[in-house]
């Protein structure tokens, strides 16, 4: 394992000087936890976090840009040149009663302060004035051996912060690191209790596991731990839920789904990636067998959806990610369809602000199961056609026009709005004064 490098960064150059300011009071200074971790892994911290033995209300005194976010737990925050830095005095902590907050803490020293962290990949701490690691918990060890471990009792460890088990898979997943046994062990028989931490916390933890290129190892590790039925039970209930073969050779809808993560890039949307796990959540409760023996699904994209408003309002997801999630598992079955648009409907439905990314979710669906990529490759094609001008062109008549004509403004208006909207993106008209004799031809203003 190589000794840190810090990258030539004004985020790492603060720090250090941060650092050399509380060593100059008299005080020691380490960075701690997980900007350790990454530059042990050659991987350019996003923060750094500076642990000291200097108390709270010292801390505010030697620095004069200062506010507490946890001054009870000793976290003083700390501005500098624009960036902001959490600087934590060594601690212990008492006893967690709510399964994530220490009824109380002593300010102590860097070993124990080490003992009381979640991972030991996470425990370490580096004094960038000699350059050195400092490793009370075996955790450089254990970044050789690419393993997640608790620090001591992981009994312990998990039910002061139950977060900490979706911390160890997400770890597990973006590291691609494995698990040390006694850990995951202890890990499944806590994993229904995850439920006990907040909502929020939960989802930032699931964004970051399948946000990360290795996210079908997230998969199969929430769901063998017993966390992904804790969390997102909907998924799990797509397990033995069987498809007609002849479209779906690879199994039910469970592996159906987790194939499509496997086919996915490695850079992808938050609603792409979220609209692939729950797209087909519908099916389970809209399973039927027709009269001549073949499965159904009806009406499971709309089911589908209305369920992923629910799991993602529970999981407290933006407004903007879930209607972006919710309209692409609405959508995704009206792609059988596309080769039969009109050109207007086509092109209404091209220009949706969801649809590049419903376009790669309707590729890993067919590619993960029956493999015809007809209608994407229609897509691609008619993408490729209409990139010469604006998918929706600015309309050659507006309401004012019309109110020229000598109509008046109600219902009939929007209707020949849309009509000459189709027209138009159909081609039926050269020019803006084509559009407007159309008018007079086609609606008469004695009707009004």
């Amino acid at each position: 394992m190589r000794t840190p490098q810090l990258p030539d960064s004004a985020l790492n150059a603060t720090a250090r000087a941060i650092s050399q300011q509380l060593r100059d009071a008299g005080h020691i200074a380490y960075f701690a936890g997980g900007c350790v971790r990454d530059l042990l892994l050659g991987v350019e911290p996003k923060d750094i976090d500076i642990a000291t033995n200097a108390p709270p209300e010292r801390v505010q005194k030697i620095f004069s840009r200062t506010y507490a976010v946890g001054a009870h737990f000793g976290v003083i925050v700390v501005l500098e040149h624009g960036l902001q830095f959490d600087v934590a005095t060594f601690r212990s902590d008492g006893a967690y009663v709510d399964g994530r907050h220490p009824t109380a803490v002593t300010f102590s020293t860097p070993e124990e302060d080490a003992a009381r962290r979640d991972f030991t990949i996470n425990g370490m701490f580096f004094d960038p004035s000699a350059d050195e690691v400092i490793d009370f918990v075996d955790g450089r060890r254990d970044l050789n051996a690419r393993l997640i471990r608790a620090i001591g009792d992981p009994e312990k460890r998990f039910a002061e912060d139950r977060l900490r088990m979706l911390r160890a898979v997400r770890f597990a997943t973006t590291l691609e690191f494995e698990i040390q046994t006694d850990t995951w062990e202890a890990l499944a028989r806590s994993a229904a209790s995850i439920t006990e931490i907040s909502a929020e916390r939960i989802r930032e933890e699931l964004v970051r596991i399948f946000l990360s290129p290795h996210r079908p190892r997230g998969w199969d590790l929430l769901d063998s731990s017993g966390l992904m039925g804790a969390v997102l039970p909907e998924l799990t209930a797509m397990k033995g839920c069987e498809q007609p073969p002849q479209f779906h050779p690879e199994g039910d809808v469970f592996k159906h789904t987790r194939i499509m993560l496997e086919l996915l890039p490695a850079e992808v949307s938050l609603p792409l990636v979220f609209s692939v796990l729950f797209h087909d959540i519908g099916k389970p409760p809209t399973f039927g067998v027709d009269e001549n023996g073949r499965i159904r699904f009806n009406g499971h994209d709309r089911i589908g959806a209305e369920m992923t408003e629910l799991a993602m309002q529970r999981l407290r997801f933006s407004r903007a990610e879930m209607e972006a999630t919710v309209e692409m598992v609405r959508q995704h079955m009206v792609f059988k369809d596309v080769p039969k648009m009109r050109v207007a409907k086509l092109k209404r439905f091209m220009a949706r602000p969801t649809f590049q990314d419903e376009l790669e979710l309707h590729r890993v669906d067919c590619a993960s199961s029956h493999g015809m990529l007809d209608n994407y490759e229609f897509l691609l094609q008619k993408r490729d056609e209409f990139l010469e001008e604006p998918i929706i062109p600015p309309p050659l008549v507006r309401g004012d026009d019309l109110i020229r004509l000598g109509m008046k403004p109600g219902p009939r208006f929007g209707k020949i709005l849309e009509a000459l909207e189709t027209r138009q993106l159909e081609g039926g008209f050269r020019d803006r004064e084509d559009a407007i004799e159309w008018v007079k031809r086609e609606y008469s203003v004695s009707q009004e």
